[in-house]
This record gives structure tokens, C-alpha cells and sequence, in this order.
């Protein structure tokens, strides 16, 4: 259970907004803000009260991006609290719900992934008392707006919660800056509202993040992505022209392309640093000619050299190439994760903390990094789909549990977002 000491004026406001003069005949309440900030535990904390203070056989939604993250970031620790306070909470994790009761009454929390466009069809058809939804910008409009349609009890309320986005965002348009003319209450959360923060820890999150993902969950700020993806490399200081002398494993990260070109990376450890030691970048265009399957395989395996690797991860479209290296069956194959802005977090963090390191023999990444853009034509946190390649190989290789077995003890990432 959560171990509460005091709660910010923030923090009380969400606690408290459906039982004050002022704001009770709200429709919603929005908390947004940076990560850390305590509005998550303080909202589904009041959103249960509420839910208890004003129905007795009501149905309910709880609503995450995806169920398996919901539980974890929100029903846990949600169920685990009201219980110390004395509710008695009976999950049914079979049916994806949990039965709240306390002074006699019993109320229904059904909780929902919003993960894409055909989730919006899982909450369709129930009829809801209130809803909340945790990480809202992270979910399809379709999904949202479904679940507000069931909200059609009388009394019924909605709540949202999230990290920043991009100021373009749906979500910003449509709810945060127009709050007033939705009868919503808005709350913007900084670190400095979680009371349960030391110094240290927020200085350590305040490390953690670098550019835009710094400004939106650290500063709690709509800002848009723009210029070079990666800013903060540079050749001096992540550029060797010495690798070290032994590595104790291997791995090789591929983006495979038949009409775009395929890059494929040998990646080592050496004292808790990935290096990467070579590559295998094969452009049809610029060689006038395009490579079967088995031809990329050869060059897979020269680029391997011998060593042994721990495995390969590949581009997980790449369905006819991932059959061929197991039919050969020299080495272990994975598909990669391809959430792109997830991996791009992770490759700053990755870059910023020097836990990455190039050789001066890998020109066609190095040459990605000063070309690798954001959209800025686009609305929403869209690279440019050229000069990618080797970017996209860099992504699966540091999403990949070979490199994140590594990461040990703090971790703070989810954006996703």
C-alpha cells in the first residue's frame, strides 16, 4: 500500500474537486502535467471515492492504454490503498474487472485497453456511471470518445490524466484548451506537487530525460518535436577509432528493406558500454541492383565474422528474411519492437547516460545521425522517413531485452506514451 505523509495543494484539489462549492458541478477533471508529479494515485484514489460517495450498484470504467500496463501503473496500487483504508476490493482478473464495496454498498470497476482504432468496439454497448482514463493522450480519439458516449448515468463524471504530448495533439485541442467550455476542471502537475519526492529523486528523473521528452515530462509542457532527432550526438564524444580489445557479447540489430536499403549492426558489450563494432549497409538504389534473401544472409554472416552472438533481431515485417535465418539455424532470431517513438526515448537515454558508442568504421550510421529528422509538415512526433535505416536497426537492437537486461534498478521510461 501507498504510504501517504501529506498531499500537496494540488494533489488535494484532485482529491477533493467533486465535493467542493466551486467546482462539484464540473463534468471532468483534466491533470496533466510531468511525470512523477503524483496526479495518477491522487485521481483514481478520488475517482474511487467518488464513485463510492455517490452510487451503490453503479458501473464504472478504468481505461489504460492497455490492460497489462493498467493494472500495473494504476488498479494495483489503486486496489492496495483503498484496501488500507478499509474497502473491500475482490478482483476479477479473468473478467478484467473488480467488485469495490464499503458502508454497504458495492460498485462494478470494469477496466479497458485503449491500445488502437478496433478498441474503441471493447467498451462499446456498456453503460457507465463514470470514467477514468489514465495516459489519455496515448489512446485513438475513437476510443476516448466511446468511452465517454457510455458515460450516460445521471451524475456521471469523467477523468482524464496524461503526460504531455505535441500541442497539436486532439486531446490538447479539444480538452485542455477548451477546458472552461467543457465544464472541466484543469490541474497542471509539476514535481514540485509531489511532496513525497526528495531533492535527489527529482533531480535523478530531471537526468533521465533530454530535448522534447525533457520538456514534456519533466517541465509538464505541449511542445512540438523539431530539428534533428537525436541532438545531442556528436562524433567527439561517441565516435572511437579504437574499440576495445574484447567484448564479453554480441548481438546484431537488422532493418530490412528490399526497395529501401537494409542495415544490419554487430553490436558488443564491453564493461557495461554497447559498442557498435561494424556494420552491413546494402542500398539497391545506389548499387544499381537489389539482394535476395540469401544474399543478405551471406552478408549477415560475414558482418558476424565467426563470433558468437547472443542473437539477431530483426525489422518484424520482415517476415521471408526472419524465415531464412531460421532455416539455416546458425542463430538465434527474434522480431524486434517497433513502437518508434518508445525506442527513440529510450536510444536518447541510451546516448545520454554513454551506454552507446560507434566505430569510426560505421559510416552509414553515423552519417543517419546528422540527417535523422522530425516531420515538422506532420502533426504528432513523426521522424522523416529517409536516412532511417540504420536508426530504425539502432532502435531494435536498444528495445531489445539484450540491451535492456542491462539497465538494472531505475528505470523511468514508458511513453510511449
Amino acid at each position: 500500500m501507498a504510504k501517504f505523509t501529506q498531499f500537496s495543494q494540488k494533489q488535494l484539489a484532485v482529491l477533493t474537486w467533486w465535493r467542493t462549492k466551486e467546482h462539484r458541478n464540473c463534468d471532468a477533471v483534466i491533470c496533466d502535467g510531468a511525470v512523477r508529479s503524483g496526479k495518477t494515485l491522487c485521481m483514481s484514489l478520488s475517482f474511487a471515492a467518488w464513485a463510492m460517495s455517490e452510487f451503490d450498484g453503479g458501473v464504472f470504467a478504468i481505461c489504460g492504454k492497455t490492460v497489462t500496463s493498467l493494472r500495473r501503473n494504476v488498479v494495483t496500487p489503486l486496489l492496495s490503498s483503498l484496501r488500507g483504508l478499509g474497502f473491500r476490493c475482490t478482483e476479477k482478473v479473468s473478467g478484467s474487472y473488480a467488485d469495490i464495496s464499503a458502508g454497504g454498498r458495492t460498485n462494478r470497476f470494469y477496466f479497458f485497453g485503449g491500445k488502437d482504432e478496433g478498441s474503441a468496439a471493447l467498451i462499446q454497448g456498456i453503460t457507465l456511471s463514470g470514467v477514468m482514463l489514465d495516459e489519455v493522450v496515448l489512446m485513438p480519439r475513437s476510443f476516448v470518445e466511446q468511452a465517454l458516449a457510455r458515460c450516460s448515468v445521471s451524475g456521471s463524471k469523467i477523468w482524464f490524466s496524461c503526460n504531455p504530448s505535441y500541442p497539436y495533439h486532439w486531446f490538447y485541442r479539444e480538452w485542455v484548451l477548451r477546458a472552461r467550455e467543457k465544464n472541466a476542471l484543469y490541474l497542471h502537475f509539476t514535481m514540485d506537487d509531489n511532496p513525497s519526492l526528495s531533492e535527489e529523486v527529482r533531480e535523478r528523473y530531471k537526468r533521465l530525460y533530454s530535448g522534447t521528452f525533457y520538456d514534456r515530462f519533466v517541465l509538464g509542457k505541449w511542445v512540438a518535436a523539431e530539428g534533428l532527432v537525436y541532438p545531442l550526438f556528436s562524433e567527439e564524444k561517441y565516435v572511437v577509432c579504437r574499440l576495445p580489445d574484447s567484448f564479453e557479447k554480441y548481438v546484431v540489430s537488422c532493418d530490412y528493406g528490399t526497395v529501401n536499403p537494409s542495415s544490419f549492426g554487430l553490436w558488443g558489450r564491453n564493461d557495461g558500454v554497447w559498442y557498435r563494432i561494424a556494420e552491413y549497409y546494402y542500398s539497391s538504389k545506389r548499387e544499381g541492383m537489389s539482394r535476395t534473401d540469401e544474399e543478405h544472409y551471406e552478408g549477415l554472416c560475414k558482418l558476424i565474422g565467426g563470433r558468437r552472438v547472443e542473437g539477431v533481431i530483426v525489422d518484424p515485417s520482415a517476415a521471408s528474411f526472419i524465415e531464412c535465418i531460421r532455416r539455416h539455424g546458425e542463430f538465434p532470431v527474434t522480431k524486434a519492437q517497433n513502437d518508434v517513438l518508445s525506442g527513440i526515448r529510450r536510444c536518447s537515454d541510451a546516448l545520454r547516460d554513454g551506454r552507446l558508442m560507434f566505430s569510426e568504421s560505421c559510416t552509414d550510421i553515423l552519417r543517419e545521425f546528422t540527417l535523422y529528422r522530425w516531420d515538422e509538415s506532420r502533426s504528432g512526433d513523426v521522424p522523416i522517413k529517409e536516412n532511417d535505416h540504420a536508426m530504425d536497426d539502432m532502435r531494435y537492437f536498444v528495445t531489445s531485452p539484450f540491451f535492456r537486461s542491462d539497465e538494472g534498478g531505475f528505470w523511468a521510461g514508458n511513453v510511449k506514451r
